[in-house]
């Protein structure tokens, strides 16, 4: 194992922010390391919508291949935009502890919950939920990173945007006015981030895991089980959210129609020793009928 860790990251201001973080993380235990930002297919593609882009992994391919080659050691990535199924070879190695996991709208007007507001997000699970609950508000595409996004925000005549509480918060551009969310189901493992490494670099892996906060990775790993039971990629509109509390599992997933026409929600909570929580909600939708909403 190298004493001296190559960090792979994502080249825009919030990628850059969890990647030294994760950089504190290795110091706190010994290890030295420096920074190598790869540009990303996502980040050069933001004229199109996500949702059309169709690509499952936008965001992490370049990481994956970079550590592949082993031009990095290890890539951090945001975890709600990794592909449940990792490329052979590529493992996780460690998930630090959850950062703040909802939704929050940024108003741009004093008015926006009139019924002809117009609302700006590029995520097809974040449009779905809001027709689903505003169903005459109009949705626009905004893409972008936060600061990006930001910006468009106040230089347009939109009513509001809506984001990741984390990427605001960890960036310190969480708006005064934002509002949280709470009814809004966020994606498998927002909030989240995942440090992944190659599978046959076990002795850095076995130093790694020691990083590893057990509650966020229990957590999350049930929200992707849901996500891949459902077959939905990054950009579909499902939404899931685990919490543990006390010795049970909080768990709630939903899938919403694209159109906001009909949502389907799993809300239960199961002892902490209970397995594969996320295939149980998964199921449970299919057999109500989540598939023909994804098929549609």
């Amino acid at each position: 194992m190298s004493s001296h860790i190559r960090i792979g990251t994502r080249s825009s201001a919030l990628a850059l922010w969890q990647a030294r973080w994760v950089q504190t993380m290795l110091t706190s235990i010994g290890l030295k390391s420096e920074l190598i930002p790869i540009q990303s297919s996502g980040d050069q593609q933001k004229q199109q919508p996500l949702y059309e882009l169709g690509v499952q992994g936008i965001f992490t391919k370049e990481l994956d291949t970079a550590l592949l080659d082993n031009t990095v050691d290890i890539a951090v990535h945001s975890m709600k935009d990794v592909p449940t199924q990792l490329p052979k070879g590529i493992v996780a190695a460690f998930v630090p502890k959850r950062g703040a996991w909802q939704d929050v709208f940024i108003p741009n007007t004093t008015d926006w919950t009139s019924e002809n507001s117009v609302v700006a997000t590029s995520s097809l699970r974040r449009a779905a939920q809001w027709r689903y609950k505003y169903p005459s508000h109009s949705i626009v595409d905004i893409r972008g990173n936060v600061p990006t996004r930001l910006k468009k925000l106040s230089e347009s005549n939109y009513d509001g945007t809506i984001m990741a509480m984390a990427g605001l918060s960890r960036l310190e551009m969480l708006p005064q006015n934002s509002v949280v969310l709470d009814w809004m189901v966020p994606a498998p493992a927002q909030g989240a981030i995942l440090v992944t490494g190659l599978a046959e670099n076990q002795k850095l892996l076995s130093t790694l895991k020691k990083l590893n906060h057990e509650e966020t990775a229990r957590c999350v790993d049930e929200e992707r089980l849901f996500l891949r039971i459902l077959e939905g990629g990054c950009t579909a509109p499902i939404g899931a959210h685990a919490q543990i509390v006390e010795n049970n599992m909080h768990f709630k997933g939903c899938i919403t129609q694209k159109d906001g026409g009909k949502q389907l929600v799993f809300d239960d909570v199961f002892p902490l020793n209970t397995k594969n929580i996320g295939q149980v909600a998964a199921e449970q939708l299919l057999a109500k009928g989540a598939k023909e909403i994804l098929d549609a």
